[in-house]
C-alpha cells in the first residue's frame, strides 16, 4: 500500500474553554514509510498534532475543529480513535495513563482480541513485540509495579503489537535509558525501513532521533515553522531558535564551523579534518579538568544513607531493589543521580522519603525533604493550575516556572512538560520566602521539556542550592544533568557504580557520554558551551 497516509489541510483546533487555538492552519501530508521527527518548544502544539492524527482530537478532548484532514484515507470528522484503531498505533506522553490491563501480557494481547486476531496469532505477535521491546521477562508481571521506563515500553509494545501502518509517538524515549533510548530508536528504523511503517516522533532529544529521520517537522504556537530535511533543519533552528538545536549543533555554530553536522560520526570526521591531533589531545583535557571541582556551599550532611537495603515484590516474591547502598551528599550539593532503568533510582528517592520501608539500614536527611515524583499527576487534584497553587504565594511559585498566564487551565489541558513543571511549583510553593528542606529530590523532572526551559530548571536549582538546600536529581538525560550537575552518582542493580565529578562521568563512555563528549572525545568538555570555546582557542593557537 503506498500513498499519503497523514492528509492535513488547514486544520485547526482549539480546546474546550482554551484562550487560543492549540493548532493554527496545519498544512501537513506524510507519505507511506516516512520517518518524520515533531520538533518544536514546550507547548508548540506537537502532542495535540498526534492526538488529531489518530482521532482523540476532537473526538475524544471535544472542543473546536476547523478545516480538513485524514488520515490512512479515514476522514477525522467522521472516525475516531475506535475507526483508527487498527492503522494507527500511538504511544502518548504519560504511559501511566495508557496501560490499562492487570498483567503486560493481557496488555499486549487486548488490541489484538479488540481486532479479532486468532489464539495463535495474537500469542506469535506477543512474542515478537515483547522479545524486539525487550520486555519479555516482563510478560507476567502487574502492570501496576513496572517502573516509568518499564511502562513506557510496554506501552510502546501495545502500540505495535498489531502491527499498524502509522505509529504516533509523544516523547517516547523521556523515561528511557540511554541503551534503552538508542535501542528504540534503532526499533523505529528497522521497523521503518523493513515493515514500511511510517513512524511520527515528537522529541526533544534531538540528538538520539535526528540522525534516523527523513524530514524534521517544527511546530511553533501551533503552526508549522519548518518542514525538511534534517541538515537543513539544524540550520533554520540555529538561526531561528538555537534551543530547538541539536547539542552537537550548538557546538560547531559556537565555533564558528557550519553548516551543523546531523551525527556524531560526521562532526568527529569534521574535527579529524580540522585539526592535525586528536580531538582528545591535552589540551581538552585540561580544558575540562579546570572547570570540574565540586562546589561545596555548605558544611555537615543534607543525606546520610548508610548501608541501606531495600526489598520490594512484584508478585513474584521479594527481591532486592537497594543493596547495601550508603551515599553522603552535603549541603549546596547538585548530584544528578543515573543509571539504567530499574538500577533503583526511583527507589532510592522513595526510601529517602520514607515511602519505601528499608529492610536493613537508614536513610536519613536530617534537615528534611522535599519530593517531585515521576508522575506529577500525582500531586494534580483542582480543576484550575490557580487552585492548586492559592494566594501570592501560589502566585509566586507559578511565575517562577513559566506558568503564571495559566492559572485557569485545567492541569489536564497542559502539556507533560507544563505538568511538570507544575508540579514542581506545588512542591516548592513558600519555601523561597520560609524555611528550606536540607534536600530536594526529583526524579525524571524533564519529561517533556524543551531545552529552553530544561536550562531554566537547571538555574532554579542552582538558585536552590546558592540558598543551601542540596539537590539530587534522578535522570535518564544526560545532557540536562551535564547542564546542572557538579556530581553525577551512577547506579546499578541497585549499587552505586560510580561516583565523581560530572566531567569524569559523562565523558569518555559509549552510553553514559554527551553528545559534544562523543564527538571531542574522551576526557574533553561536556557541553557545547564548553567544547566551542576549546575549539576556538585551539583555532586561534592554529592560526598564530
Amino acid at each position: 500500500m503506498s500513498g499519503t497516509v497523514v492528509d492535513f489541510s488547514r486544520f485547526s483546533y482549539r480546546y474546550p474553554g482554551a484562550a487560543a487555538p492549540s493548532l493554527r492552519d496545519v498544512d501537513l501530508r506524510v507519505a507511506d514509510g516516512e520517518f518524520v521527527v515533531l520538533a518544536g518548544r514546550s507547548a508548540a502544539g506537537k502532542s495535540t498534532l498526534l492526538r488529531a492524527a489518530c482521532g482523540l482530537v476532537p473526538h475524544f478532548h471535544g472542543g473546536e475543529a476547523a478545516g480538513s484532514a485524514s488520515v490512512c484515507g479515514l476522514d477525522l470528522s467522521e472516525n475516531g480513535p475506535a475507526e483508527l484503531h487498527g492503522a494507527v498505533g500511538l504511544v502518548a506522553q504519560d504511559p501511566e495513563t495508557q496501560v490499562v490491563a492487570a498483567t503486560v501480557r493481557g496488555e499486549l494481547e487486548l488490541p489484538l482480541e479488540i481486532a479479532g486476531e486468532p489464539a495463535a496469532s495474537r500469542a506469535r505477535a506477543v512474542e515478537e513485540a515483547s522479545l524486539a521491546l525487550g520486555i519479555a521477562h516482563l510478560l507476567g508481571r502487574s502492570t501496576q509495579t513496572l517502573s516509568g521506563g518499564e511502562l513506557q515500553r510496554v506501552a510502546l509494545a501495545s502500540a505495535l503489537v498489531g502491527r499498524p501502518r502509522l505509529v504516533l509517538l509523544d516523547e517516547p524515549t523521556s523515561q528511557l535509558d540511554p541503551v534503552a533510548g538508542d535501542e528504540l530508536i534503532g526499533l523505529l528504523r528497522r521497523l521503518n525501513e523493513e515493515w514500511g511503517t511510517t513512524i511520527i516522533l515528537a522529541e526533544h532529544r534531538l540528538e538520539r532521533c535526528l540522525a534516523a529521520a527523513d524530514r524534521v517537522v517544527a511546530m511553533a504556537e501551533g503552526r508549522i515553522a519548518f518542514d525538511g530535511e534534517p541538515a537543513a533543519y539544524l540550520d533554520w533552528a540555529l538561526d531561528s531558535d538555537a534551543a530547538l538545536a541539536t547539542p552537537l549543533a550548538r557546538l560547531f555554530d559556537g565555533a564558528g564551523m557550519r553548516p551543523a553536522p546531523v551525527s556524531v560520526k560526521v562532526a568527529r570526521a569534521r574535527l579529524a579534518g580540522a585539526s592535525s591531533g586528536s580531538p582528545a589531545s591535552a589540551d581538552l583535557v585540561a580544558h575540562s579538568a579546570s572547570n570540574s571541582a565540586l562546589a561545596r556551599k555548605g558544611e555537615g550532611e543534607a543525606l546520610r544513607v548508610k548501608r541501606l537495603w531495600v526489598e520490594l515484590d512484584h508478585g513474584e516474591g521479594p527481591h532486592e531493589v537497594i543493596r547495601d547502598l550508603s551515599l553522603r551528599i552535603e549541603p549546596g550539593e547538585v548530584v544528578a543521580l543515573m543509571g539504567r532503568n530499574g538500577a533503583g533510582k526511583s527507589t532510592l528517592l522513595r526510601g529517602i522519603a520514607g515511602l519505601a520501608d528499608a529492610r536493613k539500614g537508614k536513610a536519613d536527611a536530617p534537615a528534611g525533604w522535599a519530593l517531585v515524583p515521576q508522575a506529577p499527576g500525582d500531586l494534580l487534584v483542582r480543576e484550575q493550575v490557580g487552585d492548586e497553587l492559592p494566594g501570592p504565594e501560589g502566585q509566586a511559585a507559578l511565575a517562577a516556572v513559566g506558568l503564571a498566564g495559566a492559572v485557569d487551565a485545567d492541569p489536564r489541558d497542559l502539556s507533560g512538560g507544563e505538568r511538570q513543571r507544575l508540579a514542581l511549583a506545588i512542591a516548592m510553593a513558600g519555601r523561597a520566602e520560609g524555611a528550606m528542606p536540607g534536600l530536594i529530590c526529583l526524579d525524571e523532572p524533564t519529561r517533556g521539556m524543551d531545552t529552553a526551559r530544561k536550562h531554566e530548571l537547571a538555574g532554579r536549582l542552582a538558585d536552590l542550592a546558592r540558598m543551601g538546600s542540596a539537590v539530587l536529581v534522578a535522570t535518564h538525560d544526560v545532557e540536562f544533568a551535564a547542564t546542572f550537575a557538579e556530581r553525577v552518582v551512577l547506579m546499578g542493580e541497585g549499587e552505586v557504580l560510580a561516583d565523581g565529578t560530572a566531567e569524569e562521568i559523562l565523558s569518555g563512555g559509549w552510553y553514559f557520554a554527551t553528545e559534544v563528549a562523543r564527538a571531542l572525545g574522551a576526557g574533553g568538555p561536556i557541553t557545547p558551551e564548553r567544547g566551542a570555546e576549546l575549539l576556538r582557542e585551539r583555532a586561534a593557537a592554529g592560526e598564530r
